[in-house]
């Protein structure tokens, strides 16, 4: 298995539910990532769907170097590239055509392909990947879905966004194929743009606690 693999397999092993976070404006930036910290959250997604989401990422890697802050829906390799460039530490796409797949395979950093089928999984697979973002999750089959999945092929986790929430997210995470699960219910837009950044903390807190309910083995 990639290091780049174990690498994150560490990581989530501690705090398995990652934010996944669309910001509008550079000063919420580190407050937020201050926010999900006190909360107990280490791994971090910034959306690169706004203006600001690069920037952002390079501020939360200078201010927080005790987190984990990666640049998600990547959709080219033009994306990708850039948030290599500002610090990035893992990469999450939506989904990926065959120039993105190719370049996420020689990534030197953990990288999350989107799929949404054992096939587009296997895609993947022949180019030596083995961990994905399975999205949308819930319009996709879900826990049923992935349980399919560890039949056939057993060295594959998976992180499942979309549909993911606090009141199913458990029945994820005690899948042996997943590895963690992500959202924005942790990290409501109206909160952020609020500064209300202590209910974010304690939204952080419940999740994290809530995770730790599940017995898992990564």
């Amino acid at each position: 298995m990639s290091n780049h693999y174990q690498i994150l397999d560490q990581w989530c092993a501690q705090s398995p539910v990652i934010p996944v976070i669309t910001l509008y404006k550079t000063e919420h930036a580190v407050p937020l990532a201050n926010a999900l910290a006190k909360g107990g959250l280490s791994i971090l997604e910034v959306t690169l769907r706004t203006d600001c989401a690069l920037e952002s990422i390079k501020l939360m890697r200078e201010a927080c170097p005790q987190l984990l802050i990666g640049a998600g829906s990547v959709l080219d390799t033009r994306t990708l590239w850039a948030a290599q460039e500002v610090g990035s530490q893992f990469i999450v796409s939506p989904g990926a055509g065959p120039q993105l797949l190719q370049a996420l395979a020689q990534c030197q950093i953990p990288v999350l392909p989107g799929i949404a089928s054992i096939s587009e999984m296997l895609t993947g697979y022949e180019l030596g990947l083995r961990r994905f973002k399975f999205f949308p999750a819930n319009i996709n089959g879900g826990v049923a879905a992935l349980k399919a999945f560890s039949g056939p092929i057993k060295d594959v986790k998976f992180c499942p966004t979309g549909g993911v929430n606090l009141d199913n997210m458990n029945d994820y995470l005690a899948l042996d194929n997943v590895f963690a699960v992500g959202g924005t219910w942790i990290v409501p837009t109206d909160l952020i743009e609020q500064e209300n950044w202590q209910a974010i903390t304690d939204l952080a807190k419940e999740c994290l606690i809530k995770s730790q309910q599940v017995q898992r083995s990564l």
